[in-house]
């Protein structure tokens, strides 16, 4: 018969083989989807290991977003009148205090929707919206809804026109067009936003907007670019409220048409013409800083991990990095050869993301992605991509798993 201490000491070596079999493990994980400017191919990779990778042939050319959970990639090919989906293969379920990460294959869903030119995609509050610019409606869907297990809810806008809509709060918030008539097959200017209830009546005045284009999100704000300033929106005791922007008198001919919102900080940067950017903050007495740049901009990008930056390519091939806070440039780097903004809107120029600590930005003419480390905007990596890579966005982060 074993001694009380004896038999103490191995059950505590039982505990703890036991505790080390089910230790958790610490994961990071950053999957990269790729868009072929000339073929309907998206490439997914592994960042960490790049010759983990899968090819999805659509129809065309695909402009590509996230879903607000991250576990879709959606794949809008304007000019093929339809919008595909694929599964991420990443999963982040957050505890709180901690989150979980699950890591599986990608995969093309089995769901697409087919419709008169779908162009422009928000997320907001768990909701894909997606506008089919000719139909003159909007597609919103959760991932549940994506992955097979719930309808799509269709908003009516109230004509098709080139726009967004998206729930905000009880409300919808959507653009609203000229009621003129157009010939050919023109699109009808855009006149406004407002709210609507979620039967499609309109809830509220509408808010003049001309020419707007781009929309984001921030802390609870939405903001949308115009011909006459930036149209913020937030709920007022849950009642959607609007108010403009307007730009400081002492700019330059422009507007802005280009929007992107922190997640981490209340802030929006948005272009502000071709050579310049802007930094909004809605709720301060000067709203606007702008920031010239040497040369037009090609793309930016803000930064989740450290919300004070965000990145600017500018077409002669340089990256910068701006300080939010103050508004100044505090770095540049060539990164690139030029990319000349002139000719099509929609030629093969790169494309900025981030995946956690590390800037990632397509090279079309070197058929390459960039891995650039945004503390030095040096490169880290060149990872070889077959065709034009063009469009990205980035799916990945940190959990346990368990």
């Amino acid at each position: 018969m074993l001694p009380t201490l004896q038999k103490i000491g191995m059950l505590g070596i039982a505990l703890i083989s036991a505790t080390s079999a089910f230790a958790d493990e610490d994961k990071t994980a950053w999957r990269v989807f790729i868009a072929d400017q000339e073929m309907g191919r998206v490439t997914a990779l592994d960042l960490s290991a790049p010759d983990n990778r899968w090819q999805f042939d659509l129809a065309g050319p695909s402009r590509l977003y996230v879903s607000p959970t991250g576990g879709v990639v959606v794949a809008v090919q304007s000019d093929h009148d339809r919008v595909d989906f694929l599964s991420s293969g990443i999963t982040l379920e957050t505890h709180g205090d901690h989150a979980d990460i699950k890591v599986e294959q990608p995969a093309h869903l089995d769901t697409a929707l087919e419709g008169p030119r779908p162009f422009h995609v928000v997320t907001h509050d768990g909701v894909t919206a997606i506008n089919f610019d000719r139909g003159g409606y909007v597609a919103m869907m959760e991932d549940s809804d994506i992955l097979g297990s719930g309808e799509i809810e269709q908003f009516k806008l109230n004509r098709a026109h080139h726009g967004f809509a998206v729930p905000m709060g009880d409300y919808i918030i959507g653009t609203v067009a000229s009621d003129a008539p157009v010939e050919g097959d023109g699109a009808p200017p855009r006149v406004g936003i407002r709210a609507y209830n979620r039967d499609g009546q309109p809830a509220g005045e509408l808010q003049t907007c001309t020419d707007l284009h781009g929309e984001a999100f921030s802390g609870a704000y939405l903001t949308a670019g115009c011909k006459e300033g930036v149209v913020a929106v937030t709920l007022a005791d849950g009642i959607p409220s609007f108010s403009m922007l307007p730009y400081p008198e002492d700019f330059p001919e422009g507007h802005t048409g280009t929007l992107l919102g922190s997640h981490a900080m209340q802030s929006f940067l948005g272009n502000y013409g071709a050579d310049s950017v802007v930094i909004i903050d809605p709720t301060a007495q000067s709203p606007f800083t702008r920031v010239e740049l040497p040369f037009r901009g090609v793309d930016f990008v803000l930064d989740p991990v450290k919300p004070q930056f965000a990145y600017i390519l500018t077409e002669d091939g340089t990256l910068h990095r701006l300080n939010m806070l103050s508004g100044r440039i505090e770095q540049s780097e060539v990164v690139s050869e030029p990319y000349s903004m002139d000719g099509h809107w929609r030629d093969p120029r790169p494309r900025l993301a981030m995946a956690g600590d590390s800037l990632l930005m397509t090279d079309p003419r070197a058929s390459v992605l960039r891995v650039i480390d945004p503390t030095t905007l040096s490169e880290v990596q060149a990872v070889p991509v077959e065709g034009l890579p063009y469009n990205l966005v980035a799916v990945g982060g940190s959990g346990l798993v368990h």
